[in-house]
């Protein structure tokens, strides 16, 4: 009688564990895609309006992306430690232990907003008076990033919520809270930047508030998708207590994920401090980049979002050749996606530069900038892949060693040595430079991966 409860509960199989691996890629990871597109796609619109306001308020909004994509790096970071942990525990059938990650997995959210709600009170004006002595890029900047993380429990939540979704295959309800979230950040922008429909004129305040608005809305729409159709998973905190193993579980893919994402902060504050030793317009032009590039690598995350529970799920399964499919599928994918942003930086940078009313003297540096750094998306797609299969696996540590290696060891020594020519446009040649050395590592540690993971579970 228990049995027979069980399995109407739980069906036989998730479709991650029979349907064919092609299809499943595309059904799993094409609503990530589609709803990282719009994320990419709110990021520029963003900046694009706040480029109306001036060049300085622009250059603000860049200086401060090291933080806000820290507290992007600890949502996700912890969100793939969740997303793999659950993922496995499904495909092992060990219900009891999913339920208990997913309850983890919120109180986690909670307790890392709040040292981003510490951020926001006491670190926010020193860490722009670090980068420059411009009193309105620290005025502007300030304004902006307080905003931003006093009210971050919207995106720590929406993050984990998503997460708990995708981990049972509701990609497409994780795709809806993001796009609601996306679609109120976007229309709120102009409302709240230039004061319209009988808003009052907020400025770059208004577009902090537009997007902590959306982070919230889209927080809530994630809760109710995931209370009313995850049903493969119970979330209940009544009673919760710290389980240290499933802690451990979690972060043991969790931190590394959560460290190679940081460096992107600490690597972007680097070059941020290399570039405005040049001029503040070069800073404007490299946040650019990063807005930019997000519609490319978006995608590909997207794409890695969907790969990670297929990888973990079929590894908990012990089925290795829908492992390896899955993996050959993605690469190829990201491949064909990173192409496209190639061909299209190179062929029309001024084009993309003008969305954000540059300058000439923006002009002139950028489309040298993006031709330049374009260059590495030929490599990239593959080690994104790669990352998620070394944190599907349990080897995240993997993934960090890349990432640390390709933006710390590498790209900011090489950008740094560069600048030393005085000449910014040989500065932007660190970044192929860099990749170069994430792809060789991605490699090998496949190859490691292979030997001592995917074959013995074939014998």
């Amino acid at each position: 009688m228990s049995s027979k409860t069980i399995d109407r509960k739980h069906p036989a199989e998730n479709k991650m564990g029979v349907m064919p691996v092609g299809k499943l890629v595309l059904s799993m990871s094409l609503p990530m895609m589609i709803s990282m597109l719009v994320l990419a796609l709110y990021n520029v619109v963003d900046s694009v309006f706040v480029s109306r306001i001036s060049e300085d308020a622009l250059t603000a909004v860049s200086l401060a992306f090291p933080i806000q994509n820290l507290m992007i790096a600890v949502a996700t970071g912890t969100g793939v430690g969740v997303n793999a942990v659950l993922s496995k525990n499904l495909g092992e059938r060990d219900f009891k232990h999913a339920n208990s990650c997913a309850a983890h997995a919120i109180v986690l959210a909670a307790l890392s907003m709040l040292a981003f709600v510490l951020i926001g009170f006491f670190a926010v004006e020193p860490f722009f008076a670090t980068q420059t002595d411009n009193p309105a890029i620290i005025a502007y900047g300030t304004s902006y990033l307080k905003i931003c993380c006093i009210f971050s429990f919207g995106i720590f939540l929406q993050v984990m919520f998503e997460r708990l979704l995708q981990s049972t295959g509701k990609t497409v309800c994780a795709m809806i809270s993001q796009i609601v979230g996306a679609v109120i950040n976007i229309v709120m922008d102009p409302i709240l930047i230039f004061g319209l429909c009988g808003f009052p004129e907020m400025g770059i305040a208004g577009a902090a508030v537009a997007t902590v608005g959306g982070q919230i809305v889209g927080m809530l729409t994630a809760l109710w998708l995931s209370l009313r159709y995850n049903r493969e998973i119970s979330i209940d905190l009544r009673g919760f207590r710290f389980d240290r193993k499933v802690v451990g579980r979690i972060y043991a893919v969790g931190v590394p994920s959560i460290i190679m994402a940081s460096v992107g902060s600490v690597m972007n504050y680097g070059m941020n401090l290399i570039l405005m030793r040049f001029t503040s317009t070069a800073a404007a032009v490299f946040g650019v980049y990063f807005k930019l590039q997000s519609f490319i690598f978006m995608p590909v995350f997207g794409l890695n979002n969907g790969l990670v529970p297929i990888i973990a799920y079929n590894y908990g399964a012990k089925r290795p050749e829908r492992i390896l499919k899955a993996m050959w599928i993605g690469m190829a994918s990201a491949t064909g996606i990173m192409v496209v942003g190639f061909l299209v930086a190179q062929l029309f940078p001024q084009t993309l530069l003008r969305l954000f009313d540059a300058s000439e003297n923006m002009l002139q540096i950028g489309a040298v900038a993006l031709r330049v750094i374009s260059v590495s998306f030929l490599l990239a797609g593959c080690c994104v892949v790669a990352g998620a299969m070394f944190q599907a696996l349990g080897k995240g540590f993997y993934s960090m060693m890349t990432s640390v290696g390709r933006q710390i060891i590498v790209l900011l020594p090489a950008a740094y040595l560069l600048s030393l020519s005085g000449n910014l446009s040989l500065v932007w040649w660190a970044f192929p430079i860099a990749e170069i050395m994430s792809g060789a590592l991605s490699f090998y540690y496949l190859w490691r991966v292979y030997k001592k993971i995917i074959k013995p579970l074939r014998a």
